[in-house]
């Protein structure tokens, strides 16, 4: 072990502080193996088998120890493999809740299980039940009991959704190996999550959103379509009925794994045609189910008929039939089609936006939700904007219309887009509607707005001394300075603009952005300045585009910055003489702010901000050759600006790739897949040097 490693501040060694109880059930458990040769032969063909295995011939030869000693061996020896991961649900338990919660229910899930699990058998044993007289004669061993137990426990010391989510995958695996295997280490499963279930009280009714209701039909078609698999390629033996050596067509198994995957995409986004077909296919199935007992009864079908097999048709019938129930039951959560709409119509347009701008005031980025492509929800208090990309609803900045109604817009934007069954997120929000989404929401920081102070500006002292000496030199030379509209500029200037943004954009190997960062094409809109740099010659040798800030009441209290453009042999130090003039100018007209825009993933994130940072910080590394955001956000530190933070904000990490994909379409709508794997190779092969 090297010094690194020693150290108290190594993560590794602060994890295993952390986890004590777990180490040591995880050490208790090789010791046993490797003292008894479990870990590398049969434990079950060893004479230590009957003094060390629990089961009803145990308790009936008076070996009552045998559940305390069964819990740290496993038999054959390659499921130490499973059995040791399963340790990682004690693990996060125990680093939650702490070693006495977690050991609590490790005892108690292994002891309560394997007991109930004896007493369970010993009873149905009785009856004329096969399945049951043939697990009352066996032995095991495992500590999958208490394992299971803490996994359930530790979905407490989850957020909701999560602890749900756990819940509901923990109990479908639970019932998927009860029905098709009936295995005396599924019944203490089922005995150890109950205890936990009913002690914990974790799914107590409630109101559920949309999306939890989808996610559980989710899960449900997800849980068929293992059993599908698995009972393909391992012969069950549940205790509905014995296995047979029959097995459907791997094609057959195949035709139906894509139709339940395909149901179970519909059926998680709310569409209504994926609602429908699983109703059906699940009638379908249980109709079949009901023929095969009847011909089975009445002995007149074959085993061929239908693989021999009645656990997997009777299980999957009483899985199809749990979920139909549920399906039914939670039919309002399945009414999106697959183009529904958010919101009523007619829906409201970019001049709509602009007149709630105009009246009630908005952030620095506000202007840019009158831009085209957007799309508009009309809410009781105002107008969200918002783009559709992938399955993602992206509303862009702040809610529209009075600040006090922003909770309510919000609000109803979420409700809209999920009864769409679309994913919602607000991007580059502020801290004020950070603070109005749900208490379960995430967020993500993903620029870092840059605002300068307009009253009293003037460019004295060092800290200012880069600016003043390109105002300087700019006058030397004679550049001079004009703020214009582009719809007020003559036809040869215009022509010079486009020339020196289509110069720009062709020396990128993806196209030129969109979403938040604009174009000429925005620039013409008659609330849009421009600065323009003209060089002694008339030559344009770069320029600027400010959007509007209004504060409400029809009064603009700044500017925000857009485009940024140079001739590429024009005057070095235009972009500090363009920014610089106009802070100027816009001070002088009595403005209050002027925003340089966001700079993205250029945010200083703490050291301890986690893996989304780290993940950012990775990815602001790869496009930095590409787009220069870094070399941007160092470039605006000369005007000494304040930070405002802008974030993502969604509902949990399951979005995340959804939602990623849909910026990736918003920012770069006509990028083709070769640019993307162009500029790709770039980054790699760059790093790479």
């Amino acid at each position: 072990m090297t010094e690194l490693a020693r150290s108290p501040r190594h993560p590794l060694v602060r994890l295993a502080s952390r986890l004590p109880a777990t180490l040591a059930l995880v050490g208790l458990l090789l010791v046993c193996a490797v003292a008894s040769q479990a870990l590398w032969s049969p434990l079950s063909q060893s004479p230590a088998w009957e003094q060390l295995a629990y089961g009803v011939p145990a308790i009936e030869a008076g070996r009552w120890w045998t559940p305390l000693t069964g819990t740290f061996f496993s038999d054959p020896p390659l499921l130490y493999i499973v059995v040791i991961s399963g340790f990682a649900g004690v693990g996060y338990l125990e680093y939650h809740r702490g070693s006495r919660v977690a050991l609590g229910w490790f005892a108690a899930g292994q002891l309560f299980g394997v007991v109930a699990m004896l007493a369970f058998v010993a009873a149905a044993s009785q009856l004329p039940w096969e399945w049951a007289q043939s697990a009352a004669a066996g032995l095991d061993v495992g500590p999958s009991g208490g394992t299971m137990a803490c996994i359930a426990a530790s979905a407490t010391a989850m957020r909701t959704p999560w602890r749900e989510r756990v819940w509901f995958t923990v109990l479908a695996a639970c019932a998927v190996l009860l029905l098709f295997w009936g295995s005396l280490a599924d019944v203490v499963h089922a005995f150890a999550v109950l205890l936990v279930l009913v002690v914990q009280r974790p799914l107590r009714a409630q109101r559920t959103s949309l999306r939890e209701r989808r996610f559980l039909a989710f899960v449900a078609l997800l849980s068929l379509g293992a059993a599908q698999v698995v009972t393909v390629a391992i012969a069950t033996d549940g205790p509905l009925g014995g296995g047979g050596e029959v097995s459907p067509p791997l094609v057959d198994v195949a035709i139906d794994l894509a139709i339940i995957a395909l149901l179970a995409r519909g059926v998680r986004r709310g569409r209504r045609w994926a609602w429908v077909a699983t109703l059906v296919l699940g009638a379908v199935n249980i109709a079949s189910a009901v023929v095969v007992v009847a011909g089975v009864q009445l002995s007149w079908l074959p085993d061929a008929a239908y693989g021999g097999d009645l656990t997997r048709v009777l299980g999957r019938a009483a899985l199809w039939a749990i979920l139909l129930a549920y399906l039914v039951w939670a039919r309002a959560a399945f009414r999106a089609r697959r183009r529904s709409g958010v919101g009523t119509t007619p829906a409201p347009t970019s001049t709509d936006a602009a007149a709630e701008l105009r009246a009630h005031g908005g952030g620095t980025l506000s202007w840019m939700t009158t831009w085209q492509n957007r799309s508009y929800l009309r809410t009781t208090t105002g107008i969200v904007a918002f783009e559709r990309h992938v399955g993602v609803a992206i509303a862009l900045a702040d809610p529209l219309g009075p600040p006090e109604g922003r909770a309510q817009s919000v609000a109803e934007f979420i409700a809209a887009s999920e009864r769409a069954g679309l994913v919602p997120c607000l991007f580059s929000a502020g801290e004020e509607t950070r603070a109005q989404v749900p208490s379960n929401w995430r967020s993500i920081v993903v620029a870092d707005d840059t605002i300068v102070d307009l009253p009293g500006l003037r460019f004295g002292g060092n800290a200012w001394k880069p600016v003043r000496t390109s105002l300087n030199r700019a006058q030397r030379e004679g550049m001079t300075f004009r703020l214009t509209r582009l719809v007020d500029e003559p036809w040869g200037v215009q022509a010079q603009l486009r020339a020196i943004s289509e110069s720009w954009v062709g020396g990128k190997d993806l196209p030129e952005m969109g979403f938040t960062l604009g174009s000429l094409a925005e620039a013409s809109d008659p609330e849009v300045r421009l600065a323009l740099a003209v060089s002694p010659a008339g030559d344009i040798d770069g320029f600027l585009s400010w959007l509007p800030v209004y504060s409400g009441d029809d009064r603009i209290e700044g500017w925000t910055l857009d485009l940024m453009r140079r001739r590429q042999d024009g005057f070095p130090p235009v972009m500090e003489y363009l920014i610089g003039s106009s802070a100027l100018q816009f001070s002088a007209e009595g403005a209050r702010i002027m925003s340089l825009s966001g700079a993205p993933l250029t945010h200083d994130y703490p050291p301890d901000a986690g893996i989304i940072a780290a993940l950012s910080e990775r990815l602001a590394e790869a496009l930095e050759p590409v787009y220069g955001f870094r070399s941007l956000h160092r470039f605006k530190e000369k005007f000494h600006p304040r930070y405002e933070t802008l974030y993502l904000l969604f509902r949990d990490e399951a979005d995340l790739a959804r939602i990623g994909a849909g910026l990736v379409r918003a920012f770069l709508p006509d990028a083709s897949l070769r640019q993307f794997a162009g500029a790709g190779w770039e980054l790699v092969r760059g790093e790479s040097d």
